[in-house]
């Protein structure tokens, strides 16, 4: 029962922390360039833009959620899994919601990067 609790806990993660990730992201793509901000309209421009985005916000809830996913794996599985199979899959899932989501430009080298990732997640469950 300990193995299911500890893969719903990284698929929890892996959720969460994908889901952060991309708001995040998106986020600070509407925050726009730091540097130019600071330089037109100062550093208090930067701290409104970014206080005032409400995807932001839920970007952190989301990574908040992901980390508290990831003490409850730990206290049900061994570290040697629960991290490498939880940073791993969060790596494919960012690279499909990436692609699927903020419409980045995903090419040929990290798609076979994050299939071999799986590939030795699913190693490493066995």
């Amino acid at each position: 029962m300990n193995a299911v609790y500890t893969w719903l806990g990284v698929a929890l993660i892996v959720i969460f922390s994908t889901t952060g990730d991309c708001l995040l992201a998106y986020a600070m793509k509407q925050v726009g360039d730091l540097h130019a901000l600071r330089r037109t309209h100062g550093v208090r421009a930067i701290i409104n833009r970014i206080a005032t985005n409400p995807l932001l916000f839920a970007g952190v809830a989301c990574m908040t959620v992901a980390f508290f996913s990831l003490l409850f794996a730990l206290s049900w599985g061994d570290v040697s899994l629960v991290g490498p199979a939880s940073a791993s899959l969060t790596f494919v899932g960012n690279a499909i919601a990436g692609k699927l989501f903020l419409k980045e430009r995903v090419d040929r080298r990290r798609w076979t990067a994050a299939l071999l990732v799986a590939g030795g997640v699913f190693f490493l469950a066995r």
